[in-house]
């Protein structure tokens, strides 16, 4: 843990606020109403990622109020200030995908410039889609000024035919219509009823995952992780929240304080436990890194290893964010991984106490369907695995949580573009005991490395989800599931053997021995690299191109630098 340091309470904002020479910011701050006891007050930052372009962020925006009341209470004074979201279930399976990913670093980016031109003292954020939470927590790490996540919210499940559906669901049954096993009709009603209100997708896919592991970083509240969106008990946490950050303030406690290595090691140890998305290795790599701590791909494996699956969470397992909160949301999880020796329980939290001191404070209802205990869980070892070989030198992810250990061999179908495997999966070319390739759809190469799951979800929808292997550079949805394999590092764009790769090459996935390979050897695939010629991108301008040539590898969370 760091050696804290006292913080005054207005250690940024007296910038703005003190001294004659100030007369001038003075003037800009009363003109939106602040008086001499509102300027005396340290000032707090409300990062409100609240818009109309998902159902994840449609109500953040009602969470404000509720912060800024606890603020004030707290003797803080609020500011709001936006920021943006792309929507992945929206965008999915479309050009505007590069962008999501894209989106973290600018909303990490953008949180920085207001707090520190602003000179803001404290920071809470606001998040719902999978790249807000990320972003935010990026932002905190890198301007380590006292922070407090708040998270929007799950979704609620829909009905479909006498069961819950969310929209997963719809995803795979765009591929069993596909294949002649849906309905028109079906589709449309499951369509119509699948998403019924705000909050973010509502199986363990990536927001709710990394809620998840923020709350087990120690930068949220107690429980916020599970609350959905439309509960009265959001706004009550976000009451909480805005008092909370004026209490940390004055505690001189910091993120990095926070963000220790233990911390990395608790959120990584839930993200396996539960069965998370493999968006989380990039998104506590990229966090890790703006905290200064040392966190690599081998770390994922050894924690994953020594962690039981023990949560019966979608998109492998029967339950939602949802269920999952009705017994005392991630809590539960950690209080059982706790007690088996697999967290640390004394690392600091937003409380200002451990996590150990939060977890006796919580309840939890022990009897229940979710969570099993760790002594009988789901699998030995955790959801996801990491991949070596001659395809993925530096490393590549497969989630494994409900599929348990598998080896695969098969003939490589090999597709340039996601778009064009997808239109090969809807023509029904893809036979059993194929291995999909998909390249040049990394961080750089995409740009962006838009995720898959329209064309993994197709495949799982026309029956083949245990019969195919798909192997990318590129990067799948929380929603997938299935034999996929991404974060194959390093990509097609910069020379990774996966750009060697040709139709009928055989390639051998070997999960109990962590191993990616193909049947060429090391020569062979240095000799044919020789004519490999990367397409060109079409973004030469904008955000895309910017973004192209500053981010690194997925191997260490695709930051941009």
């Amino acid at each position: 843990m760091t050696t804290r340091q006292p913080i005054a309470p207005k250690h940024r904002s007296r910038d703005v606020t003190v001294g004659p020479e100030r007369a001038p910011a003075r003037a800009m701050l009363r003109a939106m109403g602040l008086n001499d006891d509102d300027l005396a007050l340290p000032f707090v930052g409300i990062a409100d990622m609240g818009s109309d372009v998902t159902p994840c962020n449609i109500a953040l925006s009602s969470l404000v109020p509720e912060v800024k009341r606890g603020v004030r209470e707290a003797r803080g004074t609020p500011f709001e200030f936006g920021t943006i979201t792309v929507s992945d279930g929206i965008s999915m399976g479309t050009e505007g995908m590069k962008a999501s990913l894209v989106s973290r670093e600018v909303i990490a980016d953008s949180i920085e410039l207001v707090v520190f031109g602003e000179r803001l003292d404290a920071l809470v954020t606001i998040a719902g889609c999978d790249k807000n939470l990320p972003g935010a927590i990026m932002a905190a790490a890198r301007l380590n000024v006292p922070s407090v996540f708040l998270y929007g919210g799950t979704i609620m499940p829909g009905r479909f035919q006498g069961r819950d559906v969310n929209i997963q669901d719809v995803f795979e049954a765009v591929g069993a219509h596909a294949a002649g096993k849906m309905s028109d009709k079906d589709l449309r009603e499951l369509e119509l009823v699948a998403c019924p209100g705000a909050g973010s997708c509502a199986g363990m896919f990536t927001a709710n995952t990394m809620s998840s592991a923020i709350e087990a970083l120690g930068m949220s509240l107690p429980q916020d992780a599970s609350i959905p969106s439309i509960d009265p008990r959001k706004k009550d946490s976000a009451r909480r929240a805005g008092a909370a950050v004026v209490a940390l303030l004055h505690a001189g406690i910091r993120p990095r304080d926070i963000l220790t290595r233990e911390a990395f090691e608790n959120a990584i140890a839930v993200v396996c436990a539960t069965g998370g998305s493999t968006n989380a290795v990039l998104h506590l790599l990229a966090i890790a890194h703006e905290a200064n701590v040392k966190l690599s791909l081998e770390d994922f494996d050894r924690i994953s290893a020594q962690t039981p699956y023990i949560a019966d969470m979608k998109p492998s397992g029967k339950y939602v964010m949802a269920d999952l909160d009705k017994f005392g949301g991630v809590p539960l999880v950690m209080k059982r991984l706790l007690k088996a020796g697999k967290l640390h329980g004394d690392v600091l939290t937003v409380t200002g106490k451990t996590l150990r001191e939060n977890l006796e404070n919580t309840p939890t209802i022990e009897d229940q369907p979710v969570v099993y205990p760790v002594e009988k869980p789901l699998a030995a070892t955790g959801g996801l695995v990491t991949l070596r070989g001659s395809l993925a030198p530096e490393g590549a992810v497969i989630k494994v949580a409900g599929y348990g250990h598998t080896k695969f061999t098969g003939p490589a179908r090999v597709f340039d573009r996601e778009p064009d495997c997808f239109a090969a999966v809807d023509r029904r070319e893809i036979k059993k005991g194929d291995v999909i390739v998909i390249r040049y759809e990394g961080p750089k190469g995409g740009p962006g490395m838009r995720e898959m799951l329209a064309v993994t979800a197709a495949l799982v929808g026309q029956g083949l989800g245990s019969d195919v292997v798909l192997l990318t550079d590129g990067r799948f949805s929380g929603a997938t599931r299935g034999f996929m394999v991404g974060h194959i590092a390093p990509e097609a764009a910069v020379g990774g053997p996966i750009a060697a790769i040709r139709d009928g090459d055989v390639i051998t996935l070997d999960v109990p021995n962590h191993k990616l390979d193909v049947a060429l050897t090391d020569a062979q695939i240095k000799e044919r690299l020789k004519t490999v010629k990367a397409p060109p991108s079409q973004y030469t301008t904008g955000a895309l191109a910017k973004y192209a040539k500053l981010v690194g590898s997925a191997s260490q969370g695709a930051v941009t630098s």
